[in-house]
């Protein structure tokens, strides 16, 4: 046992390696990345991690392994497990072997996501155990608890950390890896795996009347609930929202605090206890309204009077992430003055409640997300744009680095909804208006994540579109991790890369081209070829990542006394290295990648590749 410093992700990839996990399988998405990368560096060499193409593929993968009786896990953020969830919703009925955890990633705000899901809601749904932890130091005990969960189930545990607790850090007591579990391997039965509806209807009666009533009451007595104080009023609530509401009580006891940690099933004889001489509760909680919800169903079934409020009553926002401030100030509202002087001060300019008037924060900088310089993104999107002037065109986006192809001065995303769209979204514009011509925007990561089967369907039922793979050789916004299409896994091991241009021949794709998008005139000329043959065409804009390749020697630089100020250089591709100075274009040499994009754009030529500084 040793004493580490760690973030929460880092404290569950630590948790599974010491739990003796045998098989861990993922996508990378931000905030969840970070725990598959944590067993991998600690991998003591017998455990297989990979990066899978998409989530239902690692679920399908880590099932495999537990029922062959060895411990699996399989990391993904909450869209992710929208991919995941065909598997996941028979795993429920089937159940597994060997332990089986979910590390499922919320992103309450959301920072770095879609959309705003609440996974807990997701349990209660697919009857799957939902363990909510409140600091690393938890995450890593959830981690080990739900592995023993699931053998004594035979079903798969979700662990759902938040953002903050993610990417929070804290001193974790980290054991060494224990005895792996005997590697039984498969036991043929398929009366037991083989989802028939005789199997799911005896399954469906069993998680009613067995798996739910014995989990409830496992966890009306789990240490990870806490119910703490006195008082007449109570406070519900969970995950980083418990660690706020610590911090304004202050030492304050005269109000009854629930930690629930065991989101699901909800623990109801532990909260039938906490509801004994409440008259009133406040539910803290991010997202849905999820104890909210659960409480008043108890109270319902039991006959109560205790007045509950949350995010209906607009106690708590009905949306976004809660802060510490925003939590001093609802506690304070509920409480009201018993509490004063233990309670934190709420600071001017915090987060607004219903009936709080408080002073205006000052307006932040702007600073909208764009990509970054050199990227070659930017040179696909404009040689696009530049093919199809003049044209009716619609360009559909993806969910990647090319999502920014949107701001403007590109504007060339006109849809994104999630992966894998583009391909199809595009299918459904072209078959209402076949009159227009229509690009598919998608990353090289998310084509085998999500892209081939839209590929397959626009081949078969007869569309008209390109689709643009940009290719960039890693998966680039949530930190680079490798793909099928590398020639790199997760265990280090060097293999034949998947050949895009072969796997879209074989889906029916008679044009595949690639080009280079920084050979600019070539990359136009390509467009306007390739967009006038019938039928799905495909253009692979392949280059490097800007932010993984060596910076080269070299900058691109202004001749400031050539230069006219016209700004075309600025006005056309929004590349964060190029501003005005003194009305005159200049580039910062310490963002400038030397690309040369900019170099294709000046009307007077002021714009050359130099190892030197401005002029």
């Amino acid at each position: 046992m040793s004493k580490q410093f760690v973030m929460g992700n880092e404290a569950m990839g630590l948790a599974a390696v010491a739990a003796g996990v045998r098989c861990v399988a993922g996508y990378p998405g931000t905030p969840s990345t970070e725990v598959l990368e944590t067993v991998a560096k600690n991998n003591p060499g017998d455990i297989h991690v990979e990066w899978s193409d998409n989530e239902k593929a690692a679920m399908e993968v880590a099932a495999g392994a537990s029922f062959a009786g060895q411990r699996s896990m399989v990391t993904m953020k909450q869209v992710g497990l929208n991919v995941a969830t065909d598997p996941l919703m028979s795993l429920s009925y089937v159940g597994v072997e060997g332990g089986m955890v979910l590390i499922v990633a919320d992103d309450p705000g959301p920072i770095s996501s879609q959309t705003e899901q609440d996974t807990r809601t997701f349990g209660q749904y697919s009857k799957i155990p939902v363990l909510d932890p409140s600091s690393p130091e938890e995450a890593y005990a959830m981690v080990t608890e739900a592995f023993s969960l699931s053998e004594r189930y035979h079903i798969p545990v979700i662990v759902r950390p938040v953002t903050r607790v993610d990417h929070g850090c804290g001193v974790v007591d980290i054991a060494e890896r224990g005895a792996l579990r005997e590697d039984t391997g498969f036991v043929r039965d398929p009366g037991r795996w083989v989802i028939f509806p005789k199997l799911s209807n005896r399954s469906h009666k069993a998680i009613f009347e067995e798996r739910l009533p014995g989990l409830a009451k496992e966890y009306s007595g789990s240490p990870f609930n806490r119910l703490q104080g006195k008082g007449t009023k109570g406070i519900i609530t969970s995950s980083i929202s418990y660690e706020y509401v610590m911090e304004a009580l202050n030492g304050y006891e005269d109000v009854k605090v629930l930690k629930v940690g065991t989101a699901y099933p909800f623990p109801e004889p532990l909260v039938l206890d906490f509801l004994d001489g409440l008259t009133e509760v406040l539910a803290v909680e991010e997202l849905d309204p999820y104890l909210e919800d659960q409480l008043f169903r108890t109270i319902g079934r039991n006959g109560l009077s205790t007045k509950v409020y949350g995010k209906y009553s607009g106690h708590i926002p009905a949306s976004g992430e809660n802060t510490a401030e925003l939590v001093a100030a609802a506690l304070h509202r509920f409480l009201g003055q018993e509490a004063d002087g233990c309670l934190l001060t709420v600071p001017e300019g915090s987060a607004a409640l219903p009936d709080q008037e408080l002073a205006p924060a000052p307006d932040l900088p702007v600073r909208p997300p764009v990509l970054c310089a050199g990227c070659s993104h930017r040179s696909s999107f404009y040689a696009v744009k530049q093919a199809m002037k003049g044209k009716k065109a619609v360009f559909t986006g993806d969910i990647g680095c090319y999502t920014l192809g949107n701001a403007a001065p590109l504007n060339m995303v006109d849809t994104c909804l999630c992966m894998g769209a583009d391909i199809t979204q595009a299918q459904g514009l072209y078959h209402a208006e076949p009159d227009k011509k229509y690009f598919a925007f998608i990353g090289d990561s998310t084509f085998f994540a999500s892209g081939i089967t839209g590929v397959i369907n626009a081949v078969y039922n007869q569309a008209e579109l390109t689709v643009c793979i940009l290719d960039n050789s890693t998966t680039a916004m949530t930190g680079h991790q490798p793909h099928p299409g590398t020639g790199v896994t997760m265990m280090g091991e060097r293999v034949n890369p998947v050949d895009m241009t072969k796997v879209l021949q074989g889906c029916g794709v008679e044009t595949v081209i690639t080009v280079d998008p920084m050979d600019l005139d070539k990359a136009v000329e390509t467009v306007k070829t390739v967009s006038e043959k019938p039928g799905v065409k495909a253009i692979i804009f392949k280059h490097p990542c800007a932010a993984i390749v060596k910076k080269p020697d070299e900058v691109c630089e202004v001749n400031r006394g050539t230069c006219i100020g016209c700004s075309r250089c600025i006005r056309e591709i929004g590349c964060p290295a190029i501003f005005l100075d003194d009305g005159k274009a200049r580039i910062d040499p310490g963002l400038c990648t030397a690309c040369g994009l900019c170099t294709y754009l000046c009307p007077v030529d002021a714009i050359h590749v130099t190892g030197g500084a401005d002029a």
